[in-house]
């Protein structure tokens, strides 16, 4: 198997433990297992603005955290992203940092005609975990595909190509299932998926 660059995104907005943090760090634990090289990052403790004030009019300068980020999306070539759904989407600061990094010229440029775009990010693989407390299915039916914005919106949309697994019901699940749940992440990180 082939060595992979994987960059970890603990995307809870908590800088302390939590279940989303664990599972990043069980996939982490994996992923150096199976011989890959791991840089994490975890968004509750990064310093920013998370408003993009203008739009594109005027691109704010980026602080140092948020080119850290940057420089570890450019060297990964597998991206792992967790956090919890809140309100069927994922949580504001999240949102915020996406806002200010995912940038013209950085994940994609817009042809001059204006028909199109370039993905900058093609060739490279994600993965998201998403925490739930809600069945995925009930959600689906009831507010509809909760998981596009940042899959297709943002990470497809610059080239990803991305994979997703919703652990439902998280905060109530049993000890013996979060232990399931951990395990299942770390053989994912082991094998670089």
């Amino acid at each position: 198997m082939e060595s992979k660059n994987i960059f970890i995104l603990i995307g809870h907005p908590d800088p302390e433990p939590t279940f989303t943090s664990a599972l990043a760090n069980s996939y982490g634990e994996g992923a150096r297992e199976g011989g890959h090289q791991v840089r994490i990052q975890h968004l509750g403790k990064m310093q920013f603005d998370p408003i993009l004030h203008r739009g594109y009019k005027t691109i704010q300068a980026l602080e140092p955290d948020l080119i850290q980020f940057q420089e570890n999306i450019t060297w990964a070539n597998h991206v792992v992203i967790l956090y919890p759904n809140w309100w069927y989407s994922i949580p504001a600061l999240l949102k915020g940092l996406f806002d200010r990094v995912w940038l013209p010229g950085f994940a994609f440029q817009f042809f001059k005609n204006g028909l199109g775009w370039h993905q900058k990010m093609r060739g490279k693989t994600a993965r998201i975990f998403i925490c739930s407390l809600a069945h995925p299915l009930l959600s689906y039916l009831l507010f509809g595909d909760f998981t596009n914005e940042l899959s297709r919106g943002i990470l497809g949309f610059s080239g990803f190509t991305t994979k997703i697994n919703i652990f439902s019901s998280s905060e109530k699940a049993s000890v013996k299932t979060h232990k399931r749940w951990l395990h299942f992440v770390r053989k994912l990180g082991k094998k670089g998926i």
